[in-house]
């Protein structure tokens, strides 16, 4: 079964779509790229009669109305959005937004007289020159009558043929009559097929995913709102990373500026550095949050009016949909809701973004905080399920695969059993004392320092704020929030000597944290070697290595760091085993401690 049609449309007929909102052109799903000499050698393209490429639409799926009838989806732009911007801008002569996120017009010049090269972006001395007809807008739209630019042509040029400037002003005015290919999906496919279209046709060098398939189609529709919720996603995750950025606002969207929304989003210019949402974590959190599901694919047919249950589209299904979407975004933008969240990750002892490997974990964390405290949970209570689940989630790498799959799951156990239960369903089967005592032990055995495992175990360092390794008052938070070295506490060189490779020297069980002057001091000698000289600095009370002032303050310091005793009598092999195994007991009480 075919799933598109192929058709040709003049360059009239498509911008009057677009007029008319038969076409929704996505307002920023992506600023404007192209430089103007690109419009230009699209239009002077158009003029040879060239072929400019296909554009590709998918009609929404027709909606019923609540009297009965039925009402046409639009045809939402799925690639193409470039040219189409590029024809806009040179022959309606509306402004683009640039890549700054500034409105800006481009004029297109023409030469009548040109035998050659005929069209020009505009500039000051193109202006000032009367071969040229600065901006070739007006004439396309029909906005100034080609006999009138004729005359106003001759009266600069006189010496210019009249016959052949009225020629070349026609051949102009042609340029909308050209035709186009557009590529029409079918509208009965089925979301996942348009989707994975979606993906396909605009890689082009750039990953892309179903989320940026559900922010088209959010910014494509102007019925219910999704163009300003657009905005609110895309300028709250500008000004999260550029606080600067509330000025481009106020000075290019000045409307949105004197909003409510920008209201709603403008605190974040002040942000925190823990947890920095992209628009797709931005998405995931509301839609998981207000809707309970996983899959984007399913958001954009309920922002469609999917009626899962009947197999229909409804037009109030949309509307509850864009609603309940801006429901989750406003909670999920609120400077109270975003701030105590990141409280409780803190405490968690995740103090540092370096300790966060997976953005996903976090997203769904705060969906499920934002679920319980709409269901009243105690705040004590919120604090000890969330912290939990992040742990888990980290220290499993839950959302490391299939994760839209493994999220949906959740949602729907977790809406079933309650968080409680399923989070101790979840112990029982995949964090039992097997997990603990060989599983963990065994994925411990990495040389990732942004491994899971890895992360909780200085988490859960930070969370007992815990002496760094041969220091009494710096500690192991200290060293992360801060500049702090990571110590092999048997040294890289001493195990290159001995011909071990990168990834076993790197063992995340060989590393510790450690100020720098200290690891500077230790430098490449052998375990045994250093550590005579940290018991004679004791002894001496030199303080050369470490503060620490007795042989039972230094044995607290090893046990804190999960340093075996009498480490530098062992093989480097039995000494990775044994720390390994101390490491995972560590993280065990650490998790259930929370």
């Amino acid at each position: 079964m075919a799933k598109y049609s192929v058709h040709q449309y003049s360059i009239e007929i498509l911008l009057a779509w677009i007029k008319s909102g038969e076409i929704a052109i996505p307002e920023i799903q992506r600023p404007f790229v192209w430089n103007a000499s690109k419009v230009r050698d699209l239009i002077d393209s158009l003029y040879h009669g060239y072929p400019v490429g296909f554009i590709i639409t998918w009609r929404n799926p027709d909606q019923r109305l609540k009297d009965g009838s039925m009402s046409s989806g639009k045809r939402i732009l799925i690639d193409g959005q470039q040219r189409i911007t590029a024809l806009t801008a040179a022959v309606v002569g509306q402004s683009v937004l640039n890549k700054d996120y500034k409105h800006t017009k481009i004029k297109i010049a023409y030469n009548p007289q040109a035998t050659e090269n005929p069209f020009e972006v505009c500039n000051t001395a193109i202006e000032r020159n009367p071969i040229w007809i600065s901006d070739i807008s007006p004439i396309l739209n029909g906005t100034i009558k080609p006999s009138e630019v004729r005359k106003t042509y001759l009266a600069k040029n006189p010496s210019a043929d009249e016959d052949a400037i009225e020629e070349k002003i026609t051949a102009l005015q042609a340029i909308t009559q050209r035709q186009i290919g557009v590529i029409e999906l079918n509208h009965d496919l089925d979301i996942d097929t348009v989707t994975e279209i979606f993906i396909r046709i605009n890689q082009k060098g750039v990953v892309l995913s179903n989320a940026d398939f559900v922010m088209s189609k959010i910014a494509s529709d102007q019925q219910y709102g999704g163009n300003q919720l657009r905005k609110m996603i895309d300028y709250f995750c500008h000004l999260l990373n550029d606080g600067s950025f509330q000025n481009t606002i106020e000075e290019n969207d000045n409307e949105f500026f004197q909003s409510a929304d920008y209201q709603k989003i403008k605190w974040i210019s002040k942000g925190d550095n823990l947890y920095k949402p992209n628009y797709i974590d931005v998405l995931r959190v509301a839609y998981t949050y207000v809707f309970g599901r996983g899959k984007f694919s399913d958001l954009v047919a309920l922002l469609s009016g999917r009626d899962f249950d009947n197999r229909r589209h409804l037009t109030e299904i949309a509307a509850q949909s864009y609603q309940k979407l801006r429901t989750g975004l406003e909670a999920c933008f609120n400077q109270t809701n975003y701030e105590r969240f990141l409280v409780l990750v803190r405490s968690a002892g995740f103090i540092s973004n370096k300790l966060l490997s997976s953005q996903n974990s976090l997203n769904v964390a705060y969906a499920i905080y934002l679920q319980l405290k709409d269901a009243n949970v105690s705040e004590i209570e919120i604090q000890h399920l969330v912290k939990k689940w992040l742990v888990m989630s980290i220290l499993t790498g839950r959302y490391s695969g299939s994760s839209e799959s493994v999220i949906e799951r959740d949602m729907k156990q977790i809406a079933e059993k309650g968080l409680s239960e399923y989070l101790q369903q979840i112990e029982l089967a995949e964090l039992n004392n097997g997990f603990w005592t060989h599983g963990l032990v065994n994925q411990l055995d990495s040389s990732s320092n942004l491994s899971g495992p890895y992360l909780c175990y200085l988490a859960a360092q930070c969370k007992n704020q815990e002496a760094a390794f041969l220091s009494n008052s710096v500690k192991v938070i200290d060293l992360l929030q801060h500049r702090g070295d990571e110590h092999h506490v048997f040294p890289k060189n001493h195990l290159i000597q001995q011909n071990y490779k990168r990834s076993e020297y790197n063992q995340i069980a060989n590393f510790v944290l450690i100020e720098q002057q200290i690891n500077i001091r230790l430098g490449d000698k052998s375990p045994q070697l250093y550590w005579q000289e940290v018991l004679q600095d004791i002894e001496q009370q030199s303080k050369k290595y470490t503060e620490l002032n007795s042989k039972e303050k230094l044995a607290e310091n090893c046990q804190l760091n999960c340093i075996p005793e009498n480490f530098y009598m062992l093989s480097y092999e039995d000494f990775l085993k044994a720390r390994r195994k101390l490491m995972a007991n560590k993280i065990q009480k650490f998790y259930f401690s929370l």
